[in-house]
C-alpha cells in the first residue's frame, strides 16, 4: 500500500505509539521513586504547546508535592482515592480559569477585540463552556506529555468538587476539572485492562 511521504516522515516509532497509548495504563499503585521539580516544569513545557481554541491556555495545574499538601487534598477525595494520591509523588489538581480571556491579549495578541468575546454577564455560560472544554483538553495533553516523559498516571474523578475549590482555588476564578497522580507505577497493582469499543460501535464515516 502507498503511503504518503510526508505522513511516513512525521509518524511516531510503534514503540512511542505503544508508550503513549497500547500499552499505557492508568495507575492505582506507586513505586518510591520520586519525580523532581525539575521535571514537573519539563512536563508543563511540553503540554503548552498542545492546542486550544484561540490559544485560549484556560488549564491552570497545581501540583501537590508536599505531605502537608497531601493531607489537605486527602478529606475531598473518595475514599477508594486516599491511597493512590498519598502514595504518589505527585497529584495534579488540573483547574480551568473561568476569566482566561483577561490573558488573550497576551496570548492572543493579533486580535485586539478576542476578549469581548468571552467578557460580560451575557456570555459567560459561553465563557464557562470554552474554558471547560479547553481545560479538559490541556488535563489530556497533560497525561500525554507524561507518558512521553517516561511517567505513568493515574487520573481521578472521585472526588468533592466544591471542596478542593474551596481549598485550593479560594479567591480566584479557577475551578477544578479532575485530577490526575504522577509517578513510576507499579504494575503488580494494575486491575486487568478492560476492552475498548471497536471503531464501528464508536465511529461513522460520513
Amino acid at each position: 500500500m502507498a503511503t504518503d511521504s510526508a505522513t511516513a516522515t512525521h509518524a511516531l516509532s510503534a514503540a512511542a505509539l505503544d508508550a503513549l497509548f497500547r500499552d499505557a495504563r492508568s495507575h492505582n499503585g506507586w513505586t518510591d521513586a520520586a519525580i523532581s521539580q525539575a521535571q514537573l516544569r519539563e512536563l508543563y513545557d511540553l503540554l503548552k504547546w498542545g492546542p486550544t481554541s484561540a490559544n485560549s491556555s484556560p488549564a491552570r495545574f497545581l501540583f501537590v508535592m508536599s505531605d502537608d499538601a497531601k493531607a489537605r487534598l486527602a478529606p475531598y477525595l473518595d475514599q477508594a482515592n486516599v491511597g493512590k494520591m498519598r502514595s504518589a509523588p505527585v497529584t495534579v489538581i488540573i483547574g480551568y480559569d473561568r476569566h482566561f480571556y483577561e490573558l488573550l491579549p497576551f496570548l492572543f495578541p493579533h486580535n485586539a477585540t478576542a476578549p469581548e468575546w468571552f467578557a460580560g454577564e451575557r456570555k459567560r455560560d459561553h465563557a464557562e463552556t470554552t474554558a471547560f472544554r479547553n481545560g479538559t483538553l490541556q488535563g489530556a495533553y497533560l497525561m500525554l506529555a507524561a507518558r512521553a516523559l517516561g511517567l505513568d498516571c493515574g487520573p481521578m474523578s472521585g472526588f468533592d468538587r466544591d471542596g478542593v475549590d474551596r481549598e485550593f482555588w479560594s479567591g480566584t476564578s479557577v475551578r477544578t476539572n479532575f485530577l490526575c497522580a504522577l509517578g513510576h507505577g507499579d504494575p503488580s497493582k494494575l486491575f486487568a485492562r478492560h476492552p475498548r469499543l471497536p471503531f464501528d460501535k464508536a465511529c461513522a464515516i460520513v
